[in-house]
């Protein structure tokens, strides 16, 4: 089954911000929208939900501090005691430096990681162009059409304020 689309142009980052929002009040679906640069608070207008990202950081900071610190205690306590200077072999302070570094590597490493899967970019992947040159300066929103009722004409009225310039109609699959 094919997806009806409407694609909306704007000339601004405000625009499209407050088309966004009153789209989203008066019900309609937002497929995604397109913009050159990050538009700050779109998420929000979108109704998206917030990432779990800083979640996956800090997970994968702390076991990178807990394996880090557990392998050199095993290594300076059990594995390989070596008295350097009448130190004890268990001296956290000593090992605090070299964890924190391990810790922002595998926060790093992690997040990197968390964000291509979340995002679905793998090796290989093709990228679905939807619109050329999309992302070359114009802001663009895609509401998708759910049933009869949804008038184009109706929400061209409804973004004018926000200075909408042309309006597509698109069946998705559709070569461009």
């Amino acid at each position: 089954m094919s997806r009806r689309l409407l694609v909306s142009f704007f000339e601004s980052e405000s625009d499209i911000l407050g088309a966004t929002k009153v789209a989203r009040e008066c019900g309609y679906k937002i497929v995604d929208a397109y913009t050159p640069f990050a538009v700050h608070g779109l998420d929000e207008a979108m109704g998206l939900k917030p990432t779990a990202l800083p979640w996956v950081c800090l997970g994968f900071g702390l076991a990178g501090a807990a394996s880090k610190l557990w392998y050199e205690f095993w290594i300076s306590v059990t594995s390989w005691p070596v008295n350097v200077g009448g130190k004890p072999l268990g001296s956290l302070p000593a090992f605090i430096p070299v964890t924190f570094e391990i810790t922002v590597l595998f926060a790093g490493i992690g997040t990197v990681l968390g964000f291509f899967l979340v995002s679905r970019l793998w090796f290989g992947k093709r990228p679905k162009i939807f619109y050329d040159g999309v992302t070359d300066g114009q802001f663009v929103l895609v509401l998708e059409e759910t049933d009869a009722a949804f008038d184009v004409r109706e929400i061209r009225k409804l973004f004018e304020p926000y200075h909408v310039g042309r309006m597509e109609e698109r069946v998705e699959g559709e070569s461009v």
